[in-house]
């Protein structure tokens, strides 16, 4: 793996001092402005100083029990809601927008046991992204939501289980090029039948993966046609990527060392941050992911982007050090264009606080 410091430019901007690990960005107030939604509170842009109040978020030692926030209007009043979980409550909630200063009502999705994190993909190609929690030791449930014959939302979640029990870590993409979209987990692949909600999902045993990020990124790096993963370890050392080997049938994965440096890559996202065309591994470790009981727990903190040179990934550091001066991904992050530049702006919560980094292109 080469190394070098990123050729792009970020300013860096404390938003808020609290302990939340995950945040994302849509229109709460509906001015068209981007605004940052975060634990209890929502912090409203284009600046981001003037915070308002969600809602009360429990506290369990150092966690707070909000462990992602996906945006989605579920009650179709096209007002913007999201989706939460937490491991301690062992729920998924949607928080309703009151379209004012009022507290977001909380309405629980199901009691589904711990949930390590959520994420949404759109299972069934309709356009609208369904519910995936990861549950460790529990089973793999989708959570569609409900629609009428108009296609409005109705603030209602059903519920299909597609496997018996998952673990650490949760991927979703077309492993096999038939079209549908296929999941993940540590210990194998589901293949997706024709009907994934009727029809039994295949499971392949072909890896194990650790404890994996969430998510597992499911990508052609190599460009060969064939699908292959990155992923990283949410509780100890290393992020890889595993090569598909497809012969007369016969699947089997090369697994590739992308950086054994750093601990914790917990969250990552596959996108264009350079502007080039090309998509970038953006990622970093999410600070005291199991407090202080991880291997590399007290090893620097750090953010990075990593780009495929043809042959391997490249480590381009975005910033690096002890806590005050480096931040990571938390465990549920975003890149959002904030300023109308063009350019993607990261934006990380966690227990070292919430922070954007503006994206100021090339040096």
């Amino acid at each position: 793996m080469g190394q070098s410091t990123s050729t792009l430019k970020f300013s860096k901007q404390m938003i808020a001092a609290e302990s939340y690990e995950s945040v994302d960005v849509f229109d709460v107030n509906g001015d068209k402005q981007a605004d940052l939604v975060s634990g209890a509170f929502w912090y409203e842009g284009p600046d981001f100083f003037k915070r308002h109040y969600i809602g009360e978020v429990k506290r369990h030692e150092e966690y707070y029990d909000d462990f992602s926030t996906i945006p989605m209007d579920v009650n179709g009043d096209n007002l913007t809601d999201f989706v939460t979980g937490g491991w301690f409550g062992g729920t998924i909630v949607w928080r309703q927008n009151p379209g004012n200063d009022k507290q977001w009502t909380e309405h629980v999705i199901a009691e589904c046991g711990n949930v390590e994190t959520t994420r949404s993909w759109d299972v069934d190609g309709d356009g609208f992204p369904e519910i995936i929690p990861n549950t460790p030791n529990k089973p793999l449930v989708i959570y569609q939501l409900q629609k009428d014959a108009g296609g409005k939302p109705l603030g209602m979640f059903s519920k299909t289980q597609i496997y018996d029990k998952q673990g650490h870590g949760l991927g979703f993409g077309d492993v096999n090029k038939d079209g549908r979209g296929d999941f993940i987990l540590p210990t194998g692949w589901l293949e997706a039948p024709k009907n994934w909600k009727t029809e039994k999902w295949i499971f392949h045993p072909e890896f194990d993966l650790g404890t994996a990020s969430v998510p597992v990124i499911i990508t052609d790096v190599n460009k060969d046609g064939l699908a292959d993963m990155i992923v990283g370890q949410g509780h100890g050392y290393g992020l890889h990527w595993y090569q598909q080997v497809l012969e007369k049938k016969n699947r089997s994965w090369k697994k590739y060392t992308i950086d054994s440096l750093n601990s914790q890559y917990h969250a990552m996202i596959w996108t264009d941050i350079t502007g080039d065309g090309k998509e970038e591994l953006v990622t970093g470790k999410r600070y005291r992911a199991h407090n202080h009981n991880d291997p590399g727990a007290n090893d620097p903190i750090g953010l990075y982007y990593f780009t495929w040179n043809g042959n391997s990934f490249v480590k381009n550091i975005i910033n690096y050090g002890k806590l005050g001066e480096a931040v990571g991904t938390g465990i549920y992050f975003s890149l959002t264009d904030l300023r109308g530049t063009g350019r993607k702006d990261i934006i990380v919560a966690g227990k070292q606080g919430l922070y954007i980094l503006y994206n100021d292109g090339q040096k």
